[in-house]
């Protein structure tokens, strides 16, 4: 798995062009390392392969949305019936509607649902609706939590040096600066703090958003349930960002797994079959106002979008949940994701390294620290330098993973979990080499 890197003339050529017609040669902030870096050329299966035909156990999946794993059958039929019909309408449509309504059965805050195409504008709208209702404008989030790309999310997410609570701390150029008092930042796990922040601003306040399951970091026993109770109290809407567990952790993903339900949720990933397609759905008192009959009126809500609802990403979706329905799918995946995750800590404590496994099955990663992982304060106590040489030392190996996480899929063999085990096994030791 750890032969030596041959890279096709075809391909260098590619990734010549992709440093010249892509800002960094890259489509987001993630790139590998140069003599790493590669095209893909096709996936299919748990594997993916790149255009010098090297093969790669894929752990990033998309950044998520391949739960069954690339070219599932039941996906690649829905999408070719529905091509035939037609690749997009802007207008309601059978496989939206009918994806909407699964969406409201199994989610349990789910009245209504409003489609967009990317998590950042799901939670994007999830706050202008609570914006809408609670007729405020400030809102709480928790440090380290990631809910998009927007304005008001792109706070406090990723700080080097982060400030004193509740003060926010933009995490991109070209954020106004006039939101850096319109967004107030809590530790996550910490329900005292939350308490008293409510307490001090609540009448303030539009909206607490949280990723119920914060990044790799587990709630803790009691977090997500108090909060609950807080906002409801205070009378804020609560939204989950569940962009990531959203039909991951369960069918009715983080709100069935942990037992909590919110008012608003954004959902993504998975529900799109790996076509761009997300959501926010919630109490239909709060998905009133994206009405278009209000249209004019001071509580009306202003979303639209060029592909929402799009069919073909919906019938990719559809046929996705179909899956993850039959007996056993989800069992199954966390046997899986139990495996490497448990393997992978047996594997640092053979090692003899300082670090630990954190996360759920299906969603997991390493942090090498000393120190319990709780929050995001802890997380960056984590040894960078060590987390991107064992990642580095992974994808040598052939195996591919996030700058921090492993998704599991359905597709995932147990021969793949050996194999992997195995180049875990190695990356551990390279790092004692190093």
């Amino acid at each position: 798995m750890d032969a030596p890197r041959t890279r096709l003339p075809e391909e260098s050529r590619l990734l010549e062009k992709a440093a010249r017609y892509l800002p960094g040669g890259a489509l987001g902030s993630y790139r590998f390392p140069d003599e790493l870096a590669f095209v893909v050329g096709r996936a299919q299966g748990s594997k993916l392969y790149d255009t010098s035909g090297r093969e790669y156990i894929d752990y990033l999946l998309g950044s998520g949305p391949m739960i069954l794993g690339h070219a599932h059958p039941a996906v690649v039929a829905a999408v070719a019936a529905q091509l035939e019909k037609g690749t997009t309408y802007f207008l309601v449509n059978e496989p939206a509607i009918l994806l909407a309504e699964e969406i409201c059965r199994a989610v349990p805050c789910a009245d209504q649902v409003r489609f967009t195409t990317s998590g950042s504008e799901a939670t994007f709208f999830a706050l202008r609706l609570a914006r809408a209702y609670r007729q405020r404008d400030r809102i709480l989030k928790f440090e380290g939590g990631y809910h998009g790309n927007h304005d008001y999310a792109l706070m406090s997410s990723t700080p080097r040096s982060p400030k004193a609570f509740p003060a926010a701390q933009p995490d991109s150029a070209g954020i106004p600066q006039v939101l850096e008092s319109e967004v107030l930042i809590a530790p996550y796990n910490d329900l005292p703090t939350a308490e008293a922040l409510l307490a001090a601003h609540g009448a303030e306040l539009a909206a607490v958003i949280v990723e119920p399951f914060q990044r790799v970091i587990r709630p803790q026993p009691g977090f997500l349930e108090g909060l609950r109770e807080l906002t409801r109290r205070h009378g804020i809407p609560l939204i989950f960002d569940e962009v990531v567990t959203g039909f991951r952790f369960a069918y009715g993903g983080a709100q069935e797994h942990y037992g909590v339900v919110p008012d608003l949720a954004a959902y993504g990933k998975v529900i799109g079959g790996g076509f761009p397609l997300a959501a926010v759905c919630g109490r239909e008192a709060l998905m009133k106002s994206l009405d278009p009959g209000l249209e004019g009126k001071p509580e009306f809500v202003a979303q639209v979008g060029t592909l929402n609802g799009n069919p073909v990403a919906a019938a990719a979706g559809l046929a996705t949940l179909g899956e993850l329905r039959k007996p056993g799918a989800y069992e199954r995946l966390f046997r899986t994701g139990a495996a490497l995750r448990d393997g992978l800590a047996a594997l640092v404590k053979e090692a003899g390294v300082t670090a630990q496994v954190i996360g759920e099955a299906p969603l997991f990663d390493v942090v090498f620290t000393d120190r319990p992982v709780l929050d995001y304060r802890a997380m960056l106590t984590g040894d960078r330098a060590l987390l991107r040489t064992f990642n580095y030392e992974c994808l040598k190996r052939g195996v591919l993973k996030g700058s921090q996480k492993f998704y599991v899929s359905l597709a995932h063999t147990e021969a793949d979990v050996e194999r992997t085990l195995e180049a875990f096994r190695g990356a551990l030791s390279a790092l004692g080499r190093g």
